[in-house]
């Protein structure tokens, strides 16, 4: 066994589903509801047992007349009828809330994936994460909609049964009492190997999914790189190994069968027997009791059995469930990473940010950018020292910040970083910005070389992440996941890879608008965006299928629709990461004109590659190692930071790294 998979054993071990238990306990109206149905169909069961025996012994017995049967005969069909509707009722009521349940379970995966999709995107494969939401979820339905019924029914009905026999004729209800026991320990025995097969065969599933998603994904590098085979040969391993995990269960569940059907064949046939030694041997009988007898005991086993089958299929949706409470459990820990060791190491983490300026690195610029930074190569603060120039978290103003909503997106807003800290895992990359503030209508340029933090602070900002310390405020109101809504309809985030939905270039322009647009906003917002070239260059226009299964879009392309979603949206804050990397010039001209023309009203916070883009900033933010170390104009940091004016060195011929 690999050590994921041992793992994954490890964690599962010795815990119960507790995502299980509280699904079950918003349904206990209905439970309740479910085995009052099942003491009706047991009634039912028993009733109509009597009155088939009634009528059997009046016409083999006491040879009456079919004149005489009528009472019995509709009484019977009434019984009959009725226990049918009661079944029926109780196989609706797992059904619905089957529904309810998987319902829940797939919000609350997507709710989970949804609230930090960057973390979601770098804790494993997407296909892994489709195979939990959609099949795990599918196969959970059997332990609502069959396990539950079933195993209420087996509470309930065989008892009945069970008190009937005895007050019949004792010798049979002990028979039944001591050869019962053996079907839920059977099943127990089965039950424990099923849930562990399941488990692992999620996991292969998850695997399987996710490795051919990806080898679609990247199947022309695959091809380019020669390594399309080799991939082939991964699938079909992986695939062989869902197969055999599948097969296993299979090849338990017909064990199962199997031996439940031989267990309950062997106990009719000892009460079967017993009873013809009663009437026909010793005739202590009567043929009425006998035979009322030997209609009820298959009742009570195939309760048994039917219940033992539910519980095979309840062990394997059991199985899916834990994946989906592993899955929950994993995206909440990721979320929260760091978090621990963020408290013990609360002013380290200031004390090294843009205030901490040793080795000659620069002090933090007043948030207009005007001031010239100082080299202080003697700033080096200890622990338990609040650096001077940087608020403390814990006495950031009076005010209560969490109240207070988010300013209208009529104009930019006032956004402050209040010491924010982020860490991917533990023993990982971690950033540590210090107390910035960024003023509308400014221009940010975020610099460094890459791993320096550029990326993940601009997610922080845009709020695709959250800060396990400090905060992100906007016009002093701390940014939280109750205001992510209102923020993000003041915010465009234009990366050097904007995705493109399958579906028309009309759909995928109009997602940038918050309500319905019409064909001229949208055509205006293409326009505006340098595409309306392209656009009269197809034969259907605006409603040219694009994306998957529609024509592909080059790099420039796709910048130029995610540019006309934002016109579609003037947002009051456009961050952008270099979306002009990688393009031809005649394109990257088009698109600065663009970019240049939404930025007119609104603050703009780049990741600058290009010198160009570096020298039109108010103020240009350098990072290095997660920290920033300076901030300034171009010719400020060209004089006072020796790491900022190597990389521009460098980078003078092209591209700054």
């Amino acid at each position: 066994m690999t050590k994921p998979k041992k793992k994954n054993k490890e964690r599962r071990s010795g815990r119960k589903i507790a995502l299980l238990t509280e699904l079950m306990a918003v349904h206990k109206r209905r439970t309740r509801l479910m085995r009052l149905i099942a003491l009706g169909v047991g009634a039912a069961t028993i009733a109509q047992a009597v009155l088939m025996a009634e009528a059997v012994q009046r016409v083999f017995v006491e040879h009456a007349a079919l004149t005489s049967l009528i009472v019995v005969l509709a009484a019977l069909l009434a019984v009959m009828a009725a226990r049918t509707l009661l079944s029926y009722l109780n196989g609706r009521m797992g059904l619905r809330i089957a529904a309810e349940a998987k319902r829940d379970l797939r919000a609350r995966l997507l709710r989970s994936l949804a609230s930090n999709p960057l973390l979601a995107a770098r804790q494993g494969q997407t296909g892994g994460k489709i195979s939990v939401t959609l099949d795990a979820v599918d196969e959970a339905d059997g332990y609502f909609s069959q396990y539950t019924p079933k195993m209420i029914e087996a509470s309930i009905v065989p008892l009945l049964i069970l008190a009937v026999v005895f007050f019949l004729h004792v010798p049979s209800g002990l028979i039944l009492l001591f050869t019962a026991p053996f079907i839920p320990l059977f099943m127990a025995l089965v039950g424990i190997q099923t849930k562990e097969k399941s488990e692992e065969k999620f996991e292969e599933l998850a695997r399987f999914s996710g490795t051919f998603l990806d080898s679609l994904q990247g199947l022309v590098s695959l091809k380019l790189f020669g390594r399309a085979k080799k991939q082939e040969q991964e699938i079909e391993r992986v695939s062989l190994s869902y197969r055999d995990a599948t097969m296993t269960i299979l090849k338990v569940a017909f064990v199962n069968t199997f031996a439940l059907e031989t267990i309950v064949m062997l106990g009719i046939g000892i009460v079967a027997l017993e009873l013809a030694l009663q009437l026909v041997v010793f005739k202590t009988m009567a043929f009425h009791t006998a035979f009322l007898i030997l209609l009820l005991v298959p009742e009570f086993y195939n309760l048994l059995k039917n219940a033992g089958t539910a519980f095979h299929g309840g062990r394997t949706s059991m199985g899916a469930i834990r994946n989906i409470e592993l899955a929950l459990t994993d995206q909440a820990v990721g979320s929260q990473a760091g978090a621990e060791t963020s408290q013990t190491s609360k002013w380290e983490a200031p004390a090294g940010s843009t205030a901490a300026v040793a080795e000659g690195s620069l002090s933090a610029a007043q948030p207009n950018g005007n001031d010239t930074p100082k080299a202080k190569p003697e700033a080096v603060h200890q622990a338990d020292e609040v650096p001077p120039n940087v608020i403390p978290f814990a006495a950031a103003g009076s005010r209560d910040l969490t109240k207070q909503p988010l300013a209208p997106a009529e104009t930019p807003p006032v956004i402050e970083l209040d010491q924010p800290i982020f860490r991917y895992e533990k023993s990982q990359f971690e950033l540590q910005v210090g107390a910035m503030s960024i003023q509308p209508g400014q221009q940010i340029a975020l610099v460094g070389r890459s791993g320096s933090g550029k990326t993940t602070l601009l997610h922080l900002i845009a709020g695709l992440l959250r800060p396990v310390f400090g905060e992100v405020r906007i016009d002093g109101a701390a940014l939280t996941p109750e205001r992510e809504e209102a923020w993000f309809r003041q915010v465009s985030y234009i990366t050097q890879h904007p995705y493109i939905f399958a579906g028309t270039l009309a759909e995928n322009i109009a997602i940038g608008a918050e309500h319905k647009v019409t064909r001229e906003a949208i055509a205006q917002a293409a326009e505006s965006a340098g595409l309306a070239g392209l656009i009269a260059s197809l034969p259907q226009g605006h409603d040219t299928v694009v994306g998957e299964g529609g024509r592909g879009l080059s790099g420039g392309e796709k910048q130029r629709l995610a540019l006309a979603r934002a016109f579609l949206k003037r947002p009051t804050v456009l961050l952008f990461d270099e979306p002009t990397t990688g393009l031809d010039l005649h394109t990257e001209r088009v698109l600065m004109r663009s970019i240049d023309e939404l930025s007119r009203q609104a603050t703009v916070i780049t990741i600058a590659h290009r010198l160009h883009t570096i020298r039109h900033a108010d103020c240009i933010w350098f990072m290095e190692q997660g920290r920033l170390i300076g901030c300034g104009s171009h010719e400020e940091l060209l004089e006072n930071l020796p790491q900022y004016a190597e990389m521009i060195d460098i980078g003078r011929q092209g591209v700054v790294s």
